[in-house]
């Protein structure tokens, strides 16, 4: 699970299905099928976007290693670091 993409997903979801719903209305579709088809759509979208941007900042990140990530616990420490 990618927590990054868990927080970007109400960021994301604002935009996604607010974009989509201003073009509907921009196209002069103002029946509730079309602005609700339109949310509908924004809300499906949302994970997969937030997930596929989460992806892209972690690759871009020169810090981030994914050797490092243990999948139940988290980030794994360095074993020269001192107990604290």
């Amino acid at each position: 699970m990618d927590r990054l993409s868990i927080f970007l997903t109400l960021i994301v979801g604002a935009m996604v299905t607010g974009g989509l719903v201003a073009v509907v209305l921009s196209l002069g579709w103002y029946s509730w099928p079309a602005i609700g088809g339109a949310a509908a759509l924004g809300v499906a979208l949302t994970w997969p976007a937030s997930y596929a941007i989460s992806r892209r900042i972690k690759r871009q990140d020169p810090n981030w290693d994914a050797n490092k990530v243990d999948r139940v616990g988290g980030v794994i420490p360095d074993p020269s670091a001192p107990e604290v």
